[in-house]
């Protein structure tokens, strides 16, 4: 240690000031641990990297579960979006996902603001070098970090929350540069010091598309997308959203556009050698959308402004680390783009994450005792999959530190449960994002209800405020009372609730048959209506949920060595072993593990020999 070395000590360090990093921070602050988020700019704290939008199919889902658990991400996009939609109304509830365009910079300073006046969290611009830790008794624990410019902090429990920042390099056709963001620079010291603590590291890439100047594009030759007429929030503390929508626009590419893509894949970095990391399959460059869909004469873009006091406008499906003058000739050859000016020029980044196998199912590391790994150093992508890591992250951080059980949400609650268990059980080989067809039991997950899945979870632990309990609460009673309501009144001498199950009735067609109905609230009124026209789908989702609970509730001692089990396949103990999975439930979703397998774990965990430490 320096003479001249300043140290500081707080309960909760978190790494990192983006979507994970501030949710993740907020949490541990919210739980009563006393918090510090270190990040290289302040500047940059809550920014959207990439897309100026929130929410999407199952993204949605998540940002609904991040606000039900008292998380920022809902009450910033309900404060500062400039377009919303709910998305997928045609098909059934569980496909409803809302989607909101953001003002960019709005957003960004709304959460900075957040983390700011977050009582118990202090927000620090620092660059981390160095992860320190402690051995003993062979358990190795997380006791701080260093700083550039002489400093350490100390704590209990370390998030580290990344992004895209961990040795990472940009790509521009054959230009590279260092950094995790334009403008920005990389970490190379948490990289070290994670290879030093022996974890594994790989890499992955992600990119982003070019931003036009809106003046210099034609909004006559392109199809305008407004908003919904009745935009829905996203918290469930805000019950109407009074917005002035803005719109976006629809263009396309087409055969012109992807003949010179063609004539220049050679220079394009995924195509010519410079970029061997996996992409997200799901968000694919432009290069690979004309490659791997060749039969396709057109790709639909998205033309998205990026705030209300912004020409700056995000090209959404065009992603590209082609070189500059081909994504200049590009836009020439799109409708209500030829004459566009590009303010930022797209590009690629490579970094390192760490395999989420690594982890938990609470995110904490399974070899350095708390040290949490939360959103694109996982494997992820997308700003709502990392708040909701981060959110569960930093709980448990700061509830490991008053010695309570960790808090993970399971398949069956929450699209985050989902998703932390999908994570940590098969990993990842790709950037990991989140589908409905991801979820089995996707009707009990729906956008309207995660308050009633998980704030009362939340409140437990100190995650969710009184007032947003007593929120709560009230629409608990107001939905017992429309139930009721429904009950006892009679509809065309049929009993209302039994009359709603008819597929082709609404709420509409009850009212106008009982006027009495329309007292009842008109929240309360969606909810008992899926609870009612949903019930037999629902009632069969929770008999398989309580068939495999006693598969779930079957813990395997973390020390457990499936070694011993002799007639185990050695690929099994291998995984097994790898993954360590703390239920059998767990176990068996593991890829290439048999329910041979199984039945030879759980002989072995009831033949007694867990109980002989």
């Amino acid at each position: 240690m320096s003479a001249t070395e300043t140290t500081y000590h707080y309960d909760v360090i978190v790494i990192g000031g983006g979507h994970a990093g501030t949710e993740a921070a907020a949490a541990a602050a919210r739980i009563g641990a006393r918090t510090v988020l270190l990040t290289t700019n302040l500047d940059t704290v809550g920014q959207m990297s990439c897309n100026p939008a929130i929410g999407g199919v199952a993204k949605g889902q998540i940002v609904r579960e991040v606000d039900a658990l008292g998380g920022l991400m809902g009450e910033a996009i309900d404060a500062t979006g400039i377009q919303f939609r709910m998305l997928n109304r045609r098909k059934g509830p569980a496909m409803h996902s809302p989607r909101a365009q953001a003002d960019k910079r709005g957003y960004q300073m709304h959460i900075k603001h957040r983390i700011e006046s977050q009582s118990g969290l202090d927000l620090r611009q620092e660059t981390v070098e160095d992860l320190l830790t402690e051995t003993s008794a062979g358990v190795t624990r997380i006791v701080g970090v260093r700083v550039r410019g002489d400093a350490v902090y100390r704590a209990a429990a370390v998030v580290l929350t990344t992004g895209t920042f961990l040795q990472a390099i940009m790509h521009t056709g054959t230009s590279q540069t260092a950094g995790g963001r334009a403008g920005e620079g990389t970490t190379a010291g948490i990289s070290g010091s994670l290879n030093r603590l022996g974890f594994e590291i790989d890499r992955f890439k992600t990119g982003t598309p070019a931003r036009l100047s809106a003046r210099t594009i034609d909004f006559a030759a392109v199809e305008p997308q407004p908003g919904d007429e009745d935009p829905q929030p996203f918290s469930f503390l805000n019950d109407h959203l009074r917005v002035e929508q803005v719109p976006c626009y629809i263009t396309f590419t087409n055969q012109a556009v992807h003949d010179l893509i063609r004539q220049n894949l050679h220079r394009a970095p995924m195509y010519s050698g410079q970029i061997n990391s996996r992409g997200p399959r799901y968000c694919p460059s432009i290069e690979d959308k004309v490659v791997r869909f060749a039969d396709k004469s057109q790709h639909q873009l998205f033309l998205e402004p990026e705030g209300r006091s912004t020409a700056e406008v995000y090209v959404n499906g065009i992603s590209t680390s082609l070189p500059r003058d081909v994504q200049d000739a590009m836009f020439r050859h799109i409708r209500g783009c030829e004459k566009a000016v590009i303010m930022r020029y797209g590009y690629a980044v490579e970094y390192d994450f760490c395999p989420p196998t690594q982890l938990w199912p609470h995110l904490e590391s399974k070899s350095v005792e708390g040290l949490f790994f939360a959103g694109q150093i996982n494997g992820t992508t997308g700003y709502e999959e990392a708040a909701g890591q981060g959110l569960i992250a930093g709980a448990n951080a700061a509830l490991k530190l008053r010695g309570d059980a960790p808090f993970v949400p399971r398949r069956d609650e929450a699209y985050i449960g989902v998703l932390l268990d999908d994570l940590v059980t098969a990993g990842t080989d790709e950037p990991y994002r989140m589908f409905t067809s991801r979820a089995e039991y996707r009707l009990l997950l729906r956008q309207d209800n995660a308050d009633r899945r998980l704030t009362q979870r939340g409140f437990e632990i100190g995650l969710v405020t009184p007032d947003r309990h007593s929120r709560l609460v009230s629409k608990l009673a107001a939905i017992d009372r429309a139930t009721e309501m429904l009950r006892q009144c009679k509809v065309d001498q049929v009993r209302g609730d039994v009359y709603l199950r008819r597929p082709e009735v609404d709420w509409e067609r009850m009212i106008g048959l009982n006027p009495k109905l329309a007292q009842i609230d008109s929240e309360a009124a969606q909810q008992v209506v899926y609870d009612i026209k949903y019930a037999g789908y629902v009632d069969r989702q929770q008999e398989e949920i309580e068939r495999h609970k006693r598969w779930a509730e079957k813990p395997i001692p973390q020390w457990f060595d499936y070694a011993t089990i002799g007639p185990l396949r050695t690929e099994a103990k291998q995984k097994l072993t790898k993954v360590r999975p703390v239920t059998v439930d767990q176990a068996r979703r593991i890829s290439g593990i048999t329910p041979a397998d199984i039945a030879l774990v759980m002989a072995h965990l009831n033949g007694g020999r867990d109980a002989e430490r």
